[in-house]
């Protein structure tokens, strides 16, 4: 039986972008969410201790000889604590604690009357065994932990053929006593083109709640930066595409409209079909207040016939204006936008006078899309999109708060599965690796006490 003491902090040190960009998603993580973490820890560590495996010892000392063999344990007491080092990073500690080793062994020797020192030799020669064994493994368990979690959270990846997002660690994460927080650059970008992105000019989201494990904030811009890479990839005009059918009462209400319109130009496009063509003529906005969060399209409509096989003939011209209600929710750890059309004004590009005509045409439109390009838009947005937080780590219990120019969504944590399933799940995906980079922006390092071993006494 020995007591164990050893303490290892991680050291997260960053490359920090050299531009000063305000974040546009940033994560605090709570004490009452690692503790948690610690648990699982805990387990993690304990499997790993126990995975030990010690060599067949044979040897001479004088005048006997000795043979050990099939070492295990089969007792692991751990005392263990995580918690944050301010300004440094996280400290696991082991004190406190023991470990029953069962082992066979087989001593010859010349002289009476001596086992109790032969045995006090063979336990010291153990303690030394396996104070090598334990710091290794410890140190590896720490580095299996910590790289293979890390390396699950999405930095720069694809969400879908469209666009990509950028979750790049903008600057050291800030440790106290109480929480880590860290700012990620949350931004998306377009596929077709990752250089041309939004800049960054909204405010910085402020976290200053604790009560929950885990608090995600998210400004205008990360949801600004989306907005953009989909119009520039061109989802929109494809979406409008695939969704739009002209009901035969609006087409009855348009041929009235514009039977004017049709005569003076020609008589015979009266018996043609008529279509609508819409385009979004520039990225849609968000605004986040505190009463909920809104997005802004504005859409170019043109009135045209179709005579069949000649060029369509365009009667009119308007432009469209819609506000959409954003809802957000978080389901495990995909962020996803549920949107409800909640105003919407056309008016002339012409004259004022034909705004006027157009008035009749404002419900029946607004009930168009509302049945047949809202429900495609929300069953194309509701897959969601992964936030930066590890594979087999979901939010449960997530309240979501709207300020100023960003949101907070604060929530629990819940393990899906243990680190151990977890990590040999990565493992089994990925090559070995040799080095101990997390990834592109973040370093591992390791520290014992200041003793520099394990106190294992008898």
């Amino acid at each position: 039986m020995g007591l164990l003491q050893v303490s290892v902090i991680f050291l997260l040190s960053l490359t920090t972008m050299t531009l000063a960009e305000p974040p546009g998603c940033k994560i605090r993580i709570t004490d009452r969410g690692l503790e948690m973490l610690k648990t699982e820890t805990k387990r993690f560590v304990e499997e790993e201790l126990s995975n030990i495996t010690m060599p067949e010892m044979r040897g001479e000392e004088g005048r006997f000889q000795y043979t050990i063999k099939d070492v295990k344990i089969t007792e692991l007491n751990l005392t263990s604590d995580l918690r944050f080092q301010p300004d440094v990073g996280l400290l696991f500690e082991v004190q406190n604690s023991s470990i029953t080793l069962n082992f066979q062994r087989r001593i010859l020797y010349w002289l009476l009357r001596v086992y109790d020192l032969i045995g006090a030799f063979l336990t010291t020669g153990m303690r030394f065994l396996l104070n090598k064994q334990i710091c290794p493994a410890l140190n590896h368990a720490a580095l299996v932990l910590v790289n293979q979690l890390l390396e699950t959270i999405p930095v720069r990846t694809e969400v879908d053929s469209y666009v990509g997002i950028d979750y790049s660690l903008l600057s050291d994460p800030v440790v106290t006593e109480t929480s880590l927080d860290m700012d990620f650059r949350g931004m998306f970008y377009n596929l077709k083109n990752e250089n041309e992105v939004l800049v960054n000019y909204a405010m910085n989201p402020i976290v200053r709640e604790y009560d929950r494990m885990i608090y995600l904030a998210l400004s205008e811009f990360f949801f600004d930066s989306g907005l953009f890479s989909y119009f520039k990839g061109g989802l929109q005009k494809q979406l409008l595409l695939d969704s739009f059918q002209m009901p035969k009462d609006l087409e009855m209400l348009l041929r009235t409209t514009y039977l004017g319109t049709i005569m003076m130009l020609n008589p015979a496009l009266m018996e043609h079909p008529l279509s609508l063509e819409l385009e979004v003529t520039s990225p849609p906005r968000s605004t986040i207040k505190t009463s909920g969060a809104n997005v802004a399209v504005s859409c170019n409509v043109k009135v045209l016939v179709l005579p069949p096989g000649k060029p369509a003939v365009q009667l009119s011209s308007m432009t469209m204006e819609g506000k959409f209600n954003a809802k957000v929710s978080m389901k495990g750890k995909r962020l996803a936008i549920h949107l409800d059309l909640r105003r919407f004004k056309i008016y002339s590009n012409q004259s004022a006078l034909e705004s006027l005509a157009l008035i009749p045409l404002q419900g029946p439109l607004k009930t168009m899309l509302q049945i047949s390009v809202v429900p495609l838009i929300n069953n194309y947005i509701k897959r969601g999109v992964q936030i930066p937080l590890p594979d087999g780590i979901d939010f449960i219990e997530e309240v979501v708060e709207y300020h100023n120019g960003y949101i907070i969504v604060g929530a629990n944590l819940h393990f899906r599965t243990g680190l151990r399933e977890i990590i040999e799940r990565k493992l089994s995906a990925d090559p070995p690796q040799t080095n101990t980079e997390l990834h592109s922006d973040m370093t591992l390092f390791y520290y014992q006490t200041p003793t520099q071993l394990i106190s294992a006494l008898i």
